[in-house]
Order: C-alpha cells, then structure tokens, then sequence
C-alpha cells in the first residue's frame, strides 16, 4: 500500500515505483527527506559487437539502449547531475551506496568527491559464481565495486556494526563479500522466459547494505530501480522505499514482485544494536540507586582480587583507589580494564557481574 510522509509542504510518496527521468524526479521531492539511496546506474559497458561462447551461442550482454552513452564526457556530464540531485534529496545524517565496474565506477568514485560526498569505504562484491571470460584474452571479471559514502564529511551516518557482525558468525564485516549473482529462481523473467532485467542485483546483496546501513522505518530511494530488488528487500526489512524507473517493462515487474513480498514481523526486523549506541550508566547510578551499597564488597572475575565500593561511586582496594576500570586494571598490571565486565557482587552466595546490573537500567531507559 502507497503511503504518504510529509517533508515540509510536500508529501513524500513511500513505497512507490515513480515514472520518468531520475534526474527530473529527484529534483522534484523533498529536500533533506531520504535517508538512504542505493544507485545501480548504467555501467557505460562500451560493447562492440557480439560475444559468444565456445559452443558459438551468443551470450545475452548488456546492449540496452539506457546503458549507452555517446562518449566519457556524456556519461560523466550524466553522473554529476543525478549525484547531485540525489545529494539534495539526502538527509543530513544520509549516504548513499554506488555499484558499478571497472568501466565506470572510477568515474563515478571521483563525481562523488567532487559532489561533496565523503567516502566511507569501497565495499568488493566477490561474485561466487561470475560468468567465465570467453574469448580468453583478460581475466574473468569477477567482482563488482560499490562505494558507500555520507552526504558529507562529518555526517553521523547509520552503520549497524554488530548486526553486520552477527551476519559473519560473530567476526568482524570485512569490505569484501562474497555472494553469488542472480541465478535460478531469484532471476526474473519476462513473458518470453528471457532474462526480465539483464543487470539484477541478488537479494542477498541489498539485504547486507540495508541491515548494515539503515533502520526500520528509513526511507530507502533507488534511482534506478530495475525489477526492484531494492524495494522487493526494503519490504522485507520494514524500510519504506521510493523507486524511480523510466521503463514500464521494468516497472510492471517489479510492482509485481514487490506485491508478493511479505514483510517480516516486528521482532525478526530488530538486529543487534551497536554497544556505542546504548544509554550510558555511571557506576555511580548503581550506588545512589541502592543496587550496590557503600562498603560491599566486590570481586574480580578470576576470583583473584578483592575491592570496597565508596559512596562516590568509587572503589577502594589494597594499595589502589579510582573508579571500576581503573582498580581492575591496576589489580591485573593491565594497560586497561573493563570493570563492567571485570568485577562481580555476592547474590545468594554466588558471584554476579555487575554488568547485569546496569543491563536492568538500560532496560528501564528503553521502556
């Protein structure tokens, strides 16, 4: 269902798949409204002539008409006007994602600079089954390019670290993925079994650029929208998303495929919050709540070593005196100590972390 949020005098038309030139579209919707784009632009792929494979059948290459250009200066006279009108449409605290290949993402990297965009990083798509070089004569291209960057230096972009963590089994989201290209089901097809759309993007992709890049609730543009991979996962993931696509072949399956995605349920759509991100609670607050007493008693994790809890918040142990962290990491000749985590009270005569304490404050905060 189409909704409507108002951005000043204007209303912003979410979840909507608009016809016409992203350029002239763009210009027109709100200033300072959208959240996040993700753009596919044309890759500018400069094709000469047909390409076959060993069997002589003929491979379905991208030659459509909106992927060319007439020369470098056209393409880049191109990108600097829909990078700049995407950058007025861009919240304050907004980024924008950009895919491409070598034959244009080069371009595009320095248009951004030059727009006032700041790069935040250049994120490798590793394809784990790309299409082989057939005629043999460089290596197979096996990776696209995307650059993720803030509407400027300084932004406080969303970057969901430990959601992105959690999706890589607990280690670190490096900037290069591996993912596979659209085969099999997940690749659209038209009335005559051909390939709907001959540069869509996999679900799995976008599913990584928005839990990583937005939250629930964020409005999601796609400049160039295709079939409608990124509406299709933005559904999914409770973002609002606006599309923009001049081709009513695209549009048609892309509405489509959009009205036969079910939205995940409210709990499935929260992910792992970045511990930056948590209220702050002094230790002092556990104190002057009552929760730890003046004079109790606390202990380390290793059962080692022993400190007195003052009424300021402070603690007291042998030879040493200062807050949580520093006691801790005196205690253990450490350069640094996290004493949430290090120190521990008696409760039933067991030892509890006193981060659990502070747990049930954030917890309060958040209600």
């Amino acid at each position: 269902m189409t909704k409507t949020k108002t951005q000043g005098a204007a209303a912003l038309p979410l979840n909507t798949i608009l016809d016409g030139d992203c350029i002239e579209v763009m210009n027109n919707l709100p200033e300072n409204s959208v959240d996040l784009i993700f753009a596919d632009p044309p890759y500018n792929l400069q094709l000469k002539g047909e390409l076959h494979r060993p069997d002589n059948s003929q491979v379905d290459a991208v030659d459509d008409h909106w992927d060319q250009f007439s020369s470098f200066a056209a393409y880049d006279a191109f990108t600097r006007a829909w990078l700049k009108a995407a950058r007025r449409i861009l919240k304050p605290n907004g980024a924008i994602w950009v895919i491409g290949s070598y034959h244009n993402i080069f371009r595009v990297g320095a248009a951004l600079q030059d727009a006032g965009y700041w790069i935040l990083n250049d994120v490798v798509w590793r394809k784990s089954n790309p299409m082989p070089n057939f005629r043999g004569k460089r290596f197979t291209n096996a990776h696209e390019t995307m650059i993720w960057a803030s509407k400027e230096e300084g932004g406080k972009y969303t970057f969901n670290y430990e959601a992105l963590k959690a999706l890589n089994e607990g280690i670190q989201m490096r900037s290069d993925w591996v993912l596979p290209i659209c085969t099999g089901h997940e690749r659209l097809k038209d009335e005559n079994g051909d390939k709907a759309h001959p540069t869509q993007k996999p679900e799995s992709l976008l599913h990584r650029v928005l839990v990583g890049s937005t939250n629930p609730g964020d409005v999601v543009l796609d400049p160039f929208f295709g079939t409608g991979t990124t509406g299709a996962v933005a559904k999914m993931l409770g973002r609002e998303f606006i599309g923009i696509e001049r081709e009513a072949a695209y549009r048609k399956v892309a509405e489509k495929r959009i009205a036969n995605v079910r939205k995940f349920d409210r709990e499935a759509l929260q992910v792992s919050a970045s511990k930056r991100a948590e209220p702050r609670v002094p230790f002092g607050q556990l104190v002057e709540r009552g929760m730890l007493r003046p004079g109790e008693d606390l202990y380390s994790l290793n059962g080692r070593f022993k400190a007195k809890v003052r009424a300021d918040g402070t603690l007291v142990g042998t030879d040493v005196k200062g807050s949580i962290h520093q006691v801790g990491a005196a205690y253990e000749k450490a350069p640094s100590c996290n004493g949430w985590t290090y120190w521990c009270f008696k409760k039933e005569g067991k030892h509890v972390p006193i981060d659990v304490l502070r747990q049930q404050i954030r917890s309060e905060m958040n209600n």
